[in-house]
């Protein structure tokens, strides 16, 4: 056991100097290249001259990057998921679909109801939540700074906020399906089994406020983040938690797979990234599925659910 032991500990190590080594080239090389090659000074004059036309109003310039830049990313992709939802075109899109047969096409009275919740989701409860996230930004000096944070910071900025955003969702969402909450909270949101993109925020008030905003909100109010790097932030957010419910496996974007499968079977995969899925057990049964075995990023443009299908019913 302990020469096991050593032995994993030995590749652990190997695995994870390696990976770190060729991280850090990779962030080193593409940091190079995005200031001495492809933009050079361009999102910094970008930047002053917008700073200079909004006349350095902080929160006008908040608004706009925390509410109004993400909002468009949202609706604008949502938006062409939902022609494909609704109408069943384009087939490029439609024949990418996880659950075959789901949502063909969508039950507009219900997808009106979760149009209209997350409306209500984003005005009355996302938007306002922003005014008390303004002044503890403020507290900070860097956040309406004139010079933009580095790229390399960025990219660290980022990871900070992936991994609190994991370990928050994780836990108040698996929180949320305590019988006792679930019933009275959480159990709105899965009233799709088969979700769409425009399903990611349509939820109660109450999840609404715990587990989709305050963990993406958390990060960048912790680091001081400047609010390009805010904006930036919640677009990622919204348009990767819309990827995870829009129920189409589309080429090179990130799986759905995931959490497409923890609306189907409700008690798997709660994370986003699936590591604390793992280390608590929690994705046993995904593990054991071809929905599993499809859980990568399609390089082709072969529907992984042809090149991967499920098994044959038994009585089939």
């Amino acid at each position: 056991q302990g020469k096991k032991l050593s032995d994993a500990l030995r590749i652990s190590a190997y695995v994870f100097s390696t990976g770190l080594l060729m991280f850090t080239a990779l962030v080193n090389s593409v940091s190079w290249l995005m200031q001495n090659i492809t933009l050079g000074n361009f999102w910094q004059t970008a930047w002053l001259e917008f700073y200079d036309y909004m006349e350095g109003d902080e929160w006008t310039i908040f608004l706009i990057g925390a509410a109004l830049v993400p909002a468009l990313a949202f609706w604008g992709f949502n938006g062409i998921l939902l022609v494909a939802d609704i109408t069943g075109k384009p087939t490029f899109i439609t024949r990418y679909r996880i659950q075959l047969g789901k949502n063909d096409p969508v039950d507009t009275k219900k997808l009106c109801k979760a149009i209209y919740t997350a409306l209500g989701n984003q005005f009355f409860i996302s938007f306002p939540m922003l005014v008390p996230m303004f002044y503890i930004m403020k507290c900070w000096d860097n956040t309406f700074s004139k010079e933009l944070p580095t790229f390399q910071w960025f990219l660290v900025e980022l990871s900070i906020f992936t991994v609190v955003e994991e370990i928050l969702f994780y836990y108040t969402h698996r929180l949320g399906h305590h019988p006792v909450l679930y019933k009275h909270i959480h159990k709105k949101h899965h009233e799709w089994t088969a979700p769409i993109g425009v399903v990611s925020i349509y939820a109660h008030p109450i999840e609404h406020i715990v587990s989709n905003t305050l963990p993406v909100m958390t990060g960048p109010m912790v680091m001081g983040s400047h609010i390009v790097s805010v904006s930036a932030w919640f677009c990622i957010a919204l348009l990767t938690t819309s990827i995870s419910h829009c129920g189409y496996h589309l080429p090179f974007l990130p799986s759905p797979e995931f959490h497409d499968f923890h609306h189907l079977k409700f008690n798997q995969c709660y994370g986003v990234l699936g590591v604390l899925d793992f280390l608590h057990g929690t994705d046993k049964m995904f593990r054991q599925t071809k929905a599993f075995e499809r859980h990568k990023v399609l390089l082709g443009l072969t529907p992984l659910s042809q090149s991967i299908p499920e098994p044959p019913k038994k009585d089939e």
